[in-house]
Order: structure tokens, then C-alpha cells, then sequence
């Protein structure tokens, strides 16, 4: 597996924001592992911090034409061209240091931040990346454009542009991403606009730092007062900011991504809906953000950065005990407390039998993610077998919950679990699942 990258060397850039014409200036440093992409407005008292993230995007009502990000009155502008370059460099940890509140848009493309984090150095770091594997189709439209993501053990982008103007008829292209194709297909396309929209996009308040050299200027007749780099330069930008756009979901996608006109509001669209579709299938599975060692005793902390569960729905207190790959003890203790109990029983309580099957799930969830071909991988269940409830567990009683390794593969495993209370055996059952990319 990829491991995650960051740069080796502080770097500097500066010029003004294509819409705010405001003068900034970027500086990008190294950050640590799962740092993330950190935009720090620096020109504000405390120096505040916006993680490029979907929980961090303002609305295109609010931030038209761009991709912005901020919480509160904070806020970042035009970060898509920037964002495309860490993606195309596979860059996942990094601080951007800026000065003002929009990036600046340098020639409109990607070229120049693309070289500046080059020339600052890639570095490898001791951890793997973590990709999202789209499970199932997810389609979003809006007034004639559409997007879909779909299954794809690799990352590609089909784009279709069609407008109604000479130079932005239907054209089709197709991009298989690695690091050669963005630098050597997309990073110097530029943006671009319709000269019949300049005056109103001015009224409104956009493009005050645009020009004929950072912005192509479409008109009947061909672009004004520049050339194109590529003869669909115009379909290879649309296809850059779509790039862009995604890498707000914080980590790169295995999917095929089929779009047809579709600009930065639909692409967050869809950016949250996929962002959506990986809580859903986060919370009814195990993953793994944090490696136990060999024979680590963990604690409720330790557990919640391995597994995604939370209150009320974590049922390990601790793991004592773990040998990567092949078995694992838990404890579960029982309080009076417990929120089920105030269903099952009233005056009677009994702790579910399927509370236990799923506490033993989660201590096996912890031992099979361990070994390190497995690592960044989520477990679903598949299927439960030869279950079996012998005594009553109360509130007071300490679950020992043992998990012992069967056949483990590439993609499933099998192990088999037991819950004892004071020795003997409460349950056991043999459990199946399914390891799928996280």
C-alpha cells in the first residue's frame, strides 16, 4: 500500500486572488502523519486553523464559482487549483500558512503551485494511506449536469463538455490518474469564462483579479489576447477543479468518476454524498486508524482510534491481550447503567445476545486489522454461524471476550469467539467478515 507524503521543506509563493484581486502570500510546511491539508490565517489574531474537509466547505450560494472552506467569519477562497496539485501529488499532510482569504489564482492553472511543492520535495512517510473504495453508484444532478461515482479499483475521471458556444461543443475526455498524467494532462489548463459573462460575473462581485493571462476569455470567435496550451484545455480545467474539488473529502478515492457538465457545486455535491455513503458504511463496520503493537494492552482510548464505534454502541472497555493476526481478549464490563437494560429487562435485566456476539466482534475487529497487510482495511460482517447462549449476563458481570484467529485471507476471515463470566462459558459463536479497502 501507498504510504502517506508530505513535503520535505518549507516553501513560498505569491500573487493575488482571481476574484478579490487581494495581494497574499502561501507558505506550505511539512506536517506530520494524518495531519491533513491545514490552511492557517496567519494576518489573524491566533493564527486560526481550517481543515480542508467537508465539514469545512461554505456553501456555493455564499462562495459562488469556487471551492471555499472556513468556520465562523473565517474563510478561505478558490483553494480548488491548490487542492489539485496536492492530489495529483498525493500529498496528504501539509500546513499552508496564508495571509489573506483567498488563494492567489498565479496563471489560473495548478503549473505553479504543482512546482513550488516539487521543488520543496516529496517525503514518504511511516504510514499507509488510506483510500475510499466507493461501495455502490452515487449519482447527483442539477439544471442539466450530471455526476456519478461508481466502483473502481483504480481512480479515473470521464468528462463530458458541452456548451452552447463554437469552441465548447460536446467533447469527451478520459484521464486514468497517476502522477505523470495530472502534471503532464491537466496542471497547466487554465480557468476560463464566456466573454458575454465578464460584466456580470463583475457586477457580482467575482473575478476582480482576473485578466486575459491568468483567464482564458472565450469570444465567438476564439480566446482573447492568449493562446491554449492544449487544444481542449478547456475540458482538462473542468477536470482539474473536479479533481480538486474531491480531495476535500481528506483522502483519494478508488472509483470511476463519469461527469457531464459539471462545475465546482455539483462536484461538492457529490463530494458530500460520497462523504455520506463512507460514515454509513464506517458505522456498521470496523476500521482502523491506529496499529496496537505486539502484546499492547489497550485501553478505551486506545480502542476508539482502532474502531470507529462510539457511546452507544462500543461495548470493549479494554484489550489485555493481542498477537497480531491470531487472537485477541477483551473485557466488557457490565453496569446497571447500560442503556438496554432499561428495555430488556424492566425489573429483569439481561444483557441482549446479540450485544454479546457484537462485543466479540469488535475484539476481533481489533485483532484481524493488526497484521499489516490488513492495515487501513475496514471488516463487515458476513455471516454468523454456530451461536450459541448458555447462561445469562447481568448488570455485574465482567465479559472476558476471547477471539481466536481461523482462515484469514485477502479479503475475508474467519474467527471464532467466546464470552465467559468468571471462567465459564456464556457464548461463542463463529463469525465471518468481509475485508474490503477503507
Amino acid at each position: 500500500m501507498d504510504k502517506q507524503r508530505t513535503i520535505e521543506k518549507e516553501a513560498s509563493l505569491e500573487g493575488i486572488g482571481l476574484h478579490t484581486a487581494k495581494k497574499v502570500s502561501v507558505t506550505f510546511k511539512p506536517a506530520e502523519i494524518d495531519t491533513g491539508i491545514n490552511f492557517i490565517r496567519t494576518d489573524l489574531p491566533a493564527r486560526p486553523v481550517i481543515k480542508a474537509s467537508i465539514g469545512s466547505l461554505l456553501s456555493q450560494s455564499r462562495s459562488p464559482r469556487r471551492t471555499s472552506i472556513g468556520s465562523d467569519s473565517i474563510e478561505i477562497h478558490t483553494i480548488e487549483h491548490l487542492m489539485a496539485a496536492l492530489a495529483g501529488l498525493c500529498i496528504d499532510n501539509i500546513y499552508i500558512e496564508i495571509d489573506n482569504d483567498e488563494v492567489p489564482g498565479l496563471d489560473g492553472s495548478s503549473l505553479n503551485f504543482l512546482e513550488t511543492l516539487s521543488k520543496a520535495g516529496i517525503k514518504e512517510q511511516e504510514k499507509s494511506r488510506r483510500y475510499y473504495l466507493i461501495k455502490e453508484p452515487i449519482f447527483a444532478e442539477e439544471e442539466g449536469s450530471a455526476i456519478v461515482a461508481v466502483p473502481s479499483q483504480e481512480f479515473k475521471i470521464s468528462y463530458t463538455l458541452n456548451y452552447n458556444h463554437p469552441l465548447l461543443k460536446a467533447q469527451f475526455l478520459e484521464i486514468n490518474f497517476d502522477e505523470g498524467a495530472f502534471k503532464n494532462e491537466l496542471a497547466s489548463s487554465r480557468t476560463f469564462c464566456l466573454e458575454s459573462e465578464v460584466t456580470e460575473l463583475q457586477q457580482q462581485g467575482l473575478g476582480r483579479g482576473a485578466n486575459y493571462e491568468n483567464t482564458l476569455v472565450v469570444g465567438e470567435s476564439g480566446v482573447i489576447k492568449n493562446k491554449l496550451r492544449y487544444p481542449d484545455e478547456f475540458i482538462r480545467h473542468k477536470i482539474l477543479d473536479l479533481l480538486g474539488d474531491l480531495y476535500i473529502l481528506g483522502m483519494p478515492l478508488r472509483s470511476h468518476i463519469i461527469a457531464l457538465r459539471s462545475g465546482h457545486s455539483l462536484n461538492l455535491k457529490l463530494a458530500r454524498k460520497i462523504d455520506q455513503q463512507r460514515q454509513r458504511y464506517s458505522l456498521g463496520g470496523v476500521g482502523v486508524d491506529y496499529h496496537p503493537q505486539q502484546g499492547e494492552e489497550l485501553d478505551r482510548e486506545a480502542i476508539m482510534k482502532i474502531l470507529p464505534h462510539r457511546e452507544p454502541f462500543l461495548f470493549v472497555d479494554k484489550i489485555i491481550s493481542l498477537e497480531t493476526g491470531k487472537h485477541a481478549t477483551g473485557i466488557k464490563n457490565v453496569n446497571i447503567d447500560e442503556y438496554f437494560f432499561k428495555g430488556h429487562f424492566p425489573g429483569r435485566p439481561v444483557m441482549p445476545g446479540v450485544l454479546i456476539i457484537e462485543s466479540m466482534a469488535q475484539v476481533g475487529g481489533v485483532m484481524m486489522l493488526s497484521p499489516e497487510e490488513n492495515r487501513g482495511k475496514i471488516a463487515y460482517f458476513m455471516s454468523i454461524d454456530n451461536a450459541k447462549f448458555r447462561k445469562p449476563v447481568v448488570p455485574g458481570d465482567q465479559l472476558i471476550l476471547e477471539v481466536q484467529a481461523g482462515k484469514i485471507k485477502s479479503r475475508t476471515g474467519l474467527v471464532h469467539g467466546r464470552a465467559l463470566v468468571d471462567g465459564k462459558v456464556v457464548a461463542e459463536a463463529d463469525l465471518m467478515f468481509a475485508l474490503v479497502e477503507g
